[in-house]
C-alpha cells in the first residue's frame, strides 16, 4: 500500500501537468488556426507563436488560473479575413471582442458551443449571411452586439430563450422579417434594430415572423 501511495504521489502531478498541457495546446491550436485566417498588417498577432506551449503568454489573450483562455481582445486591430469553426474549441471563453475590424464571411455556427460566453462583440465588421440559430445555446450571454455588418435573413426566434441577455444590437445590417417580442426582446429599444429591412415588432398569429424576407 505504501508503495502504491508513493507511486501516486510521484506520477499524479505529472499526469495532471500533462493533461493541462494537452488542454492548453488544444486552445493554442485553435487560436493559431484563427491567426492563419486573418490578415494582420499592424502585427498585433506577432506574439501568437505556435511553438510556445502556453498561449496565455500571447498578447490580447487572457487566461484563468487553470490556463484556459477566457478572453480574446482584438477590437480595433485593423485585422481582416474570416472566422472558422476552430473558435468553437475555446470552450472556456467568456469574452469574444473582435469589434471594429474588417473581418468578413459568415458567422460560424460553432460559436454556439461557447457555453460560458458572456459577451460577443462583433460589431463594425463585414460579416455576411444569417445569424446562426446555434447562438441560442449561449445561455450565459449578456451582451450580443452584431451591429454595423452585412448580416441578412431574419432574427432567429430561438434567441428569445436567452434569459440573461441584457444588450442586443443588430442595427445597420440587412436583416428582414419582424422583431421578436418574447423573452428579453421585450425590453430592447427600437434603436437596436434600426437601418435594416425589418417590418416592426412581430404580430403573432397575423403574419409570419419572417414576413418580407
Amino acid at each position: 500500500m505504501e508503495a502504491f501511495t508513493s507511486f501516486l504521489s510521484f506520477f499524479l502531478p505529472i499526469l495532471l501537468s500533462l493533461a493541462l498541457t494537452i488542454s492548453t495546446n488544444y486552445e493554442g491550436n485553435a487560436l493559431h488556426a484563427l491567426r492563419s485566417r486573418l490578415s494582420d498588417p499592424n502585427h498585433v498577432l506577432q506574439s501568437w507563436d505556435p511553438t510556445l506551449v502556453n498561449s496565455c503568454t500571447w498578447f490580447h489573450v487572457t487566461c484563468d488560473s487553470n490556463n484556459h483562455v477566457i478572453r480574446l481582445d482584438l477590437g480595433n486591430s485593423n485585422i481582416s479575413g474570416s472566422l472558422g469553426p476552430e473558435l468553437g474549441q475555446l470552450k472556456h471563453l467568456q469574452y469574444l471582442e473582435l469589434y471594429h475590424n474588417n473581418i468578413g464571411g459568415k458567422l460560424p455556427k460553432e460559436l454556439g458551443k461557447l457555453k460560458g460566453l458572456v459577451s460577443m462583440d462583433l460589431y463594425g465588421n463585414r460579416f455576411q449571411g444569417k445569424i446562426p440559430k446555434s447562438f441560442a445555446n449561449l445561455k450565459s450571454l449578456r451582451f450580443l452586439r452584431l451591429n454595423d455588418n452585412k448580416l441578412s435573413g431574419s432574427i432567429p426566434r430561438e434567441l428569445t430563450t436567452l434569459s440573461n441577455l441584457k444588450v442586443f444590437d443588430v442595427s445597420n445590417n440587412d436583416l428582414c422579417g419582424t422583431i421578436p417580442v418574447d423573452g428579453p426582446f421585450g425590453s430592447f429599444s427600437m434603436e437596436s434594430f434600426e437601418n435594416n429591412r425589418l417590418n416592426g415588432p412581430e404580430l403573432k398569429g397575423l403574419v409570419p415572423y419572417d414576413f418580407g424576407c
